[in-house]
């Protein structure tokens, strides 16, 4: 894991001195760590005193992220006379697609990246992008502990929510992870609770995602002698019992229990059109090869998706994108 070098940062700087005002955009359907990267990055803006937009079209899900909702505006506003002037941040992809409908909007300002998914693509002079990284807000802190000499208490909290969530709370952590939990370490100094933080991410579930769930563990079928395994949601169920959310990281972390399974997928009928879908992994296997095959990406053990298709015919599509990774292993 490599920390932000001093080029990186300078120009971090140079962007926010070369603009007057910020619009800070995350990715759709935002999960912990999205959320804390742009909230954590609007409070180090602010210190600049400088106006900032918070922007996000959600929907916002996941319980963890449900509170936080009221601090994103879900359309653009001016902020300043002179558009050139205002300066855009996406935090946690660079893909604009995966902002949703907001991206036509943002398209013609300057941008800086700042992003850790093994798929970002970004100008090294206007981005700060770190497959290595475990977490997006992880960078975030590095510069916000470089620009100013102590991390508030929210702000470290938020932080700290950011990084447990896109970590696990921590156990896709290992042995070369002791920057990440010396920073961490800082975090609880400076105020955040771990015992807290799980308790919130763990706890507070509807009913009805416990009901969701036993239908996918049901759903659950095994391929390649138990390596893959691949479960669906229909939109009946969606509408049934997933309005209040659904608690796919429980479902992943069950199936990744599994004796011999290296990856986990998880298909979403969205709408009559269009799949979502999700791919967890283990060790060696890189989920994220196959995400881009169908125009997703991520992480090589954690990776998602948006397509047109319908689960009947994607399914056997992304057996067979397995199928060619398995046969070599």
């Amino acid at each position: 894991m490599k920390l932000i070098t001093e080029q990186q940062f300078s120009n971090f700087t140079n962007f926010v001195s070369s603009h007057d005002a910020f619009i800070i955009a995350g990715h759709k359907e935002p999960d912990g760590d999205c959320i804390a990267s742009s909230l954590a990055l609007g409070n180090l803006l602010r210190t600049y005193n400088k106006p900032i937009l918070i922007i996000n079209e959600g929907p916002f899900k996941r319980p963890e992220t449900k509170k936080f909702e009221k601090y994103f505006a879900a359309d653009i506003k001016p902020l300043t006379s002179k558009k050139e002037r205002t300066g855009l941040f996406i935090v946690d992809c660079s893909e604009t697609q995966r902002i949703g409908d907001l991206a036509q909007k943002i398209q013609n300002f300057d941008t800086f990246i700042i992003d850790h998914h093994k798929t970002g693509k970004g100008d090294p002079k206007s981005s700060i992008i770190d497959p290595l990284s475990p977490a997006t807000a992880y960078l975030i802190q590095q510069i916000y502990e470089h620009e100013c000499d102590t991390i508030p208490e929210e702000t470290a909290k938020i932080l700290f929510l950011g990084i447990s969530t896109d970590t696990g709370f921590f156990r896709f952590l290992d042995s070369s992870s002791s920057e990440i939990f010396k920073a961490l370490a800082r975090l609880v100094e400076a105020g955040a609770s771990p015992r807290k933080t799980y308790d919130y991410i763990t706890s507070g579930k509807p009913f009805n995602t416990r009901k969701l769930l036993g239908i996918m563990l049901d759903r659950a079928e095994q391929y390649f002698d138990g390596r893959l395994i691949i479960t669906y949601e229909k939109m009946s169920d969606t509408r049934k019992l997933a309005k209040e959310g659904r608690d796919s990281d429980a479902l992943y972390s069950m199936l990744l229990t599994v004796e011999n399974v290296e990856a986990v997928v998880f298909i979403r009928q969205e709408s009559l059109t269009h799949c979502t879908v999700g791919l967890r992994s283990k060790d060696m296997i890189d989920v994220s090869a196959i995400a881009s095959v169908f125009g997703g990406g991520g992480h090589k053990n954690a990776s998602g998706l948006s397509t047109k298709a319908k689960i009947d015919t994607l399914k056997p599509q992304i057996i067979k994108e397995f199928s060619k990774i398995f046969q070599n292993n």
